[in-house]
C-alpha cells in the first residue's frame, strides 16, 4: 500500500523543478488548482510525498477516507494511513463532520482529529498544523472537494491533492459544490483523476 502514484507531480506541471514558497499558489488561478490528483487516498504515493519533502499529511474524512455516511474504513486506505505513520509522516484528520464520528475514526487510526472544521476557513488547518508540528511548506492536504479541502489548503499556503469521491452519494450542500467544481475544473476522468 502507499506505493501507488498521484497522477501529477506534487507542486505543479510534469518536469517543473522550481521551488515554491507557497506565496505564488495564492494568486487567483492557483487557489482552485490542486497540486496533484489521485483516484483515492491509497493511490497517493508516499514515496513521492517524501521525495518532495512532505512531513505532514492532513486527510479529509467523508468521501476521502470513508464513503459519505459509511462507518467502515476501506482496508487499503487504513493500511495507507498506517504505512504513512510507520514511515514517519505526521497524519491528522480534518473534517466538517461532527466530533463523535471524527474522533472515533481518528482513534481507530491512532491519529489526531479536528472535527467541525468549517472548511475552507483556515482555522482548522492551522489547528491541524499545530497538532502535527509540521511547517506549511512540508504539509499536504488530501481531500475530495475543491471548495473545502483544496481551497482551504491554498488559503493557508499548503499543498493539496484532490481525490475522486469514494461514493457518488453526498450531502445536498456538497452536491451544489460538486456542480461548481465541474464548472471550475471540468469533468474529471474517473479513470485517471485528471481534470
Amino acid at each position: 500500500m502507499g506505493s501507488g502514484s498521484a497522477e501529477r507531480p506534487l507542486g505543479g506541471r510534469a518536469g517543473d523543478k522550481s521551488e515554491d514558497s507557497g506565496e505564488s499558489r495564492l494568486n487567483a488561478g492557483h487557489v482552485f488548482r490542486p497540486d496533484a490528483f489521485a483516484d483515492r487516498l491509497s493511490r497517493v504515493s508516499l514515496d513521492e510525498l517524501a521525495s518532495k519533502g512532505m512531513k505532514g499529511i492532513i486527510v479529509d474524512l467523508d468521501n476521502t477516507l470513508v464513503g459519505y455516511g459509511q462507518e467502515v474504513l476501506a482496508p487499503e486506505d487504513a493500511a495507507w494511513i498506517a504505512d504513512a505513520k510507520a514511515r514517519g509522516f505526521k497524519v491528522a484528520l480534518v473534517s466538517n463532520n461532527f466530533t463523535g464520528r471524527v474522533q472515533r475514526i481518528g482513534a481507530e487510526l491512532g491519529v489526531p482529529t479536528v472535527p467541525s472544521a468549517l472548511k475552507p476557513l483556515p482555522g482548522a488547518f492551522s489547528r491541524a498544523l499545530r497538532l502535527l508540528g509540521t511547517p506549511k511548506n512540508a504539509t499536504v492536504v488530501v481531500g475530495d472537494q475543491l471548495f473545502t479541502d483544496v481551497l482551504g489548503a491554498k488559503f493557508l499556503g499548503l499543498h493539496a491533492i484532490l481525490t475522486q469521491p469514494l461514493v457518488a452519494k453526498d450531502w445536498y450542500g456538497t452536491r451544489i459544490l460538486r456542480f461548481m467544481e465541474r464548472l471550475v475544473l471540468g469533468r474529471r476522468d474517473s479513470r485517471n483523476g485528471r481534470a
